[in-house]
């Protein structure tokens, strides 16, 4: 009998050490996730802007540093600041926001309305540049 009573010993034991090493796994994984979430926003920022603005006043402030692009509704200024310069690598000096209203448009006798938007204004430091005219 002494010789079940000593393997239900090592047994409990064995129980204890692997709960003690599942209970590190998972400690582990949460720090990780942790970790992995950060970066998320920056890959998730790039959703934020929706094309580059090009028009012939768009092509002229280029010249000037600054580039026009079509936002997200609900994206601020510190958002749209932080997508460009990770998605084009550059460093921005300012950014301007537009809130363009929806027009009414008739074709015929029927009404419709154009859809609202918004633009940004980024302007860029002094002797950096980006590439956006399409090939």
């Amino acid at each position: 009998m002494s010789i079940f009573k000593k393997t239900k010993k090592i047994k409990s034991s064995e129980k204890e050490i692997e709960k003690k090493e599942i209970v590190k796994e998972i400690d582990e994984k949460k720090i990780k996730t942790k970790k992995e979430e950060k970066p998320k926003l920056v890959h998730g920022s790039a959703f934020l802007i929706k094309q580059a603005w090009i028009s012939e006043k768009s092509t002229d402030l280029s010249a000037l540093g600054k580039y026009i692009f079509i936002v997200n509704k609900k994206a601020n200024k510190s958002e749209i600041k932080k997508a460009i310069e990770s998605i084009y690598k550059v460093k921005v000096k300012s950014v301007n926001m537009i809130n363009v209203k929806s027009k009414e448009k008739r074709l015929g006798r029927s009404l419709g309305k154009t859809s609202a938007f918004k633009k940004a204004i980024v302007t860029l430091k002094p002797g950096e540049k980006i590439d956006i005219m399409p090939v």
